[in-house]
């Protein structure tokens, strides 16, 4: 008889961030100095859920609208220059946003005093006043236009009467002015090139999670970004929100994550990032006993969510855990099938790890003409670091009637530099299956002269003996190497779990290992992409792996002397 499940009455959710934190006396921790008591009181003012209703935040939205607009008592600047909101889907993110998006558009948004007592505002005295931007220019950003037009459509319902004529807001569906023009709201999409050079003064950026490099996620975030930097009083600001994302997609959410948590653990500097975000804790389960509780603890205080609509979903079989997760519990999860997960890949981190001069390595070269990338991974042999040497795929943004294929001179410049730079033990390369314009295997020239100038130095040759004899190609379509490259994924995971192999945090081959998912063959379990046409690449991973590969071969070799040890030999057991 199975025992029953134990489930807390009340689940703790995880949170980053201030606003769920509580002091000594159990009460939520307020910021000391804050322009937000002024937004509380003119969002109430001017901002109305429907007509004749005025607008208040949940308990929770008022904490973030007090933090978000904290400000630093000497010299009434904010304290965060960006920030994130990640919260759980539709918990009401969007209209949150807007209220802000409408303070900084014609509300009090930027210091003016201190307040006193018996101000018109009700705002506690010594608390900082504002006043309106001169020229306020906000954008709500989106990699597409039905993103922008969630927000943008909220503007006409929330402004109040009195608003509207108050500031003679002109309301548009893509630009609303105030002002006779001097203030604008105005909506915009992926186009970084239209987007340089603009001097908004705030910035709204909406689901971070769906902005990637393929539709120019990336360059806007960065446009975004030096935009506010150059404002001219120094307090432009952007914020995004986002759901829980997908790891392994390099989103900017990602990104923005790593940074975060990077700045946290000390690893990089503080430059006043605001994250904010509540989770469900890593021991909630996605059965009927830990729904209800890990859905009220992760709602917060956005009750319009049915949690019965949502335990529904949740316990459909029909869709993924791995989906119900990142949707209904703000968890950062990688899909069921996935071969590492990228918090056991970020363990494994060393900070100013980098290969020197003279090193001894050993580089696997995994190939391909067009659609794959082309990537080159290095191990070390003394510690057994891995470092990514070189990757060559196709733009994101390229011309899809101009035919590409990965630049074979640029990889053989790197594959030279590398062997002037580095004492390589040993090098193999998978061939892939591309063909070039003479019917010839694409890589296959530059496999052989590699051969005929750096095959001597090598300690390990990719096929030793008889007519296919070669010192570098290693055709993974074999089946003896297939098994071998089977082998070589579960020592790597292992080593991996174990923390017993070391990387540098490169994002590209991050990236690919994330992506990579579990395959199985007749020797065990492999890696693949997860289906055959996907854009999420794993050449790095494989490189990776065929690089540890061939570390423990050659530290195992019998004529394997470690460089600077005399006639020593190192036996690695695993």
């Amino acid at each position: 008889m199975e025992a029953e499940e134990q489930v807390p009455d009340v689940v703790e959710p995880f949170t980053l961030g201030p606003t769920w934190k509580r002091g000594p006396d159990g009460k939520f921790v307020l910021p000391e100095y804050t322009l937000g008591w002024q937004c509380l009181a003119w969002t109430k003012m001017y901002l109305q859920h429907y007509v004749g209703k005025a607008w208040q935040y949940t308990p929770e939205q008022a904490r973030l609208t007090l933090w978000w607009y904290a400000m630093d008592p000497e010299t009434n600047r904010f304290l965060y220059r960006d920030g994130v909101i990640q919260r759980l889907k539709g918990h009401g993110k969007d209209p949150l946003k807007a209220t802000w998006s409408g303070f900084e558009f014609v509300g009090p948004c930027r210091f003016s005093e201190v307040a006193d007592e018996g101000n018109e505002w009700g705002v506690p005295a010594g608390q900082p006043l504002g006043m309106q931007h001169p020229a306020a220019w906000v954008q709500i950003a989106a990699v597409s236009q039905d993103q922008t037009r969630n927000t943008m459509t909220l503007f006409p319902s929330i402004f109040t009467k009195r608003a509207i004529e108050e500031y003679r807001i002109d309301l548009g569906k893509e630009i609303i002015y105030a002002d006779k023009g001097r203030a604008r709201i105005e909506a915009v999409t992926s186009s970084p090139r239209a987007l340089e050079g603009g001097r908004p003064t705030f910035t709204s950026m909406g689901e971070t999670h769906h902005w990637l490099e393929s539709n120019s996620g990336h360059e806007m975030a960065a446009v975004i970004e030096r935009n506010a930097t150059k404002s001219a009083d120094g307090q432009s600001r952007t914020l995004a929100d986002t759901n829980a994302f997908e790891p392994g997609e390099d989103s900017v959410a990602e990104r923005t994550r790593d940074a975060y948590e990077a700045a946290e653990a000390g690893r990089a500097v503080d430059t006043g990032l605001f994250y904010d975000t509540l989770e469900a804790p890593p021991e909630a389960k996605l059965t009927e006993a830990w729904i209800e509780p890990t859905l009220r603890a992760v709602r917060g205080d956005s009750t319009w969510l049915d949690i019965d609509r949502l335990r529904a979903s949740i316990l459909d079989v029909r869709n993924p855990p791995s989906r119900s997760r990142r949707f209904w519990y703000n968890q950062i999860v990688a899909a069921e099938d996935a071969w590492i997960a990228r918090y056991e890949w970020d363990a494994c981190q060393r900070e100013g790890l980098a290969l020197d001069e003279g090193d001894e390595i050993v580089i696997f070269l995994d190939c391909s003409k067009s659609d794959d990338a082309t990537g080159l991974a290095a191990c070390r042999l003394s510690d057994g670091l891995v470092t990514t040497v070189g990757i060559w795929q196709k733009p994101h943004n390229w011309n899809e009637k101009v035919p590409w294929s990965v630049p074979r001179e640029d990889v053989d410049g790197k594959v030279a530099f590398v062997f002037e730079t580095y004492r390589v033990v040993a090098f193999f390369a998978d061939p892939g299956s591309g063909e070039d314009e003479d019917g010839e295997l694409y890589w296959d020239a530059f496999l052989d002269e590699w051969h005929r100038t750096y095959g001597k130095r090598l300690l390990i040759k990719a096929v030793a003996a008889g007519p296919k004899q070669h010192s570098i190609r290693w055709d993974m379509r074999n089946v003896r190497h297939q098994e071998e490259f089977t082998e070589a994924v579960k020592r790597t995971r292992r080593d991996i779990l174990e923390r017993a192999l070391i990387h540098d945090g490169g994002r590209a081959m991050r990236t690919h290992v994330i992506n990579a998912r579990r395959r199985t063959n007749r020797w065990g379990i492999t890696i693949g992409k997860e289906h055959r046409e996907s854009a999420r690449k794993i050449d790095l991973a494989v490189c990776m792996i065929g690089a540890r590969m061939l570390r423990r071969t050659a530290l195992n070799h019998s004529k394997y002397r470690p460089k600077g040890r005399g006639k020593g030999r190192v036996v690695v057991l695993r």
